[in-house]
């Protein structure tokens, strides 16, 4: 018995050797594979957000990760984006990158043969495609969602940025929507410079802002959530409590999510964007398309990939830790 006990032992051991032997290559393969990810501003929570999400999945594929933040800074950018070429990575993920801005680096990636897939940044002819929400629906729908707290009537003030194609875009549907709309305007409007201390910007250019229209104004339109923290710090200083004004943001998150179910913070509603499964989704679209061999046409049609946005106020907020998808 002891004798037919060890046979089986090493059949066993032999049996696992050759598994072990029939899975290197696979896991050499993986190993091997270098992804790079650029976040330009990783100190903005959806640029964190997307960019450590898809770390976190091209890790757990077992492959090579370079995650990289711009720190807001195009020359910066740029330049790594040129050393992930030097570096021969496999395939590239830009979260809010500028590819217009960045032209020459995206073709020079292209024509070295590395794929790259954007989260947020807008499209470009040499990148595979571009992973987003419809920011015109996004727009639309934080506007009309503003204009309703109002019953179409009052002034409001406005926090801006141009400089972000998805920003931009929701600044544009807020005017399309006020212009069919006109008992609402705008008195007053702050529009953040630059990326480079974008909160003290922000900070500056609101306080002063909402000192000069104090009274005059029932609702902000704000482009994105880390705009609106600002702005909600400054009004609860000033003793506003919520319902006192309708603020709407843009972008979702955690820190909003508490700050909607805070009765002690003025904001009451975001559009929230799903950054977490964009980064997952460039992730396992570089694997269908680079490793797996699939057509892209058959993954996306067209340059873009298209996620669904859910406005959260008080009546659908996730509890902590929760998501609303």
């Amino acid at each position: 018995m002891r004798k037919g006990g060890t046979t089986k032992s090493w059949q066993g051991v032999a049996c696992i050797i050759l598994i072990g032997l029939w899975l290197l290559p696979a896991i050499g393969q993986a190993a091997q594979f270098k992804v790079g990810i650029i976040a330009f501003q990783m100190s903005s929570e959806t640029h964190a957000r997307s960019a450590q999400a898809a770390e976190k999945a091209a890790k757990a594929k077992g492959w090579n990760v370079t995650l990289l933040n711009s720190k807001g800074s195009l020359a910066e950018h740029t330049a790594q984006m040129e050393n992930l070429i030097q570096a021969k990575v496999n395939a590239m993920v830009i979260c809010m990158g500028k590819p217009v801005e960045a032209e020459a680096q995206f073709a020079a990636a292209k024509q070295a043969g590395i794929p790259i897939i954007t989260i947020m940044s807008g499209t470009s002819p040499h990148a595979l495609f571009e992973i987003q929400v419809n920011e015109y629906k996004v727009g639309a729908e934080g506007a009309l969602y503003l204009l309703g707290q109002l019953n179409y009537q009052g002034d409001i003030l406005t926090e801006r940025y141009e400089n972000n194609i998805g920003t931009r875009i929701r600044g544009k549907l807020l005017d399309a929507v006020l212009s069919e709309n006109t008992g609402v305007k705008v008195i007053g409007n702050h529009t953040m410079a630059k990326p480079e201390g974008w909160r003290e910007d922000v900070r500056a250019g609101m306080e002063a802002l909402i000192l000069k229209n104090q009274s005059k104004f029932k609702s902000l339109w704000v482009s994105f959530d880390g705009q609106a923290f600002i702005i909600d710090d400054i009004l609860a200083a000033q003793g506003v409590k919520k319902g006192d004004l309708a603020i709407i943001s843009f972008d979702g998150g955690q820190e909003i999510f508490r700050r909607i179910r805070d009765p002690k913070s003025t904001l009451t509603a975001t559009v929230a964007i799903p950054f977490e499964r964009m980064g997952v989704a460039a992730v396992d679209s570089i694997e269908k398309i680079v490793i797996k061999k699939m057509k892209k046409d058959a993954l996306v049609r067209g340059p873009y990939m298209f996620m669904d946005a859910v406005l959260v106020n008080q009546n659908n907020v996730p509890a902590e830790g929760k998501w609303p998808w």
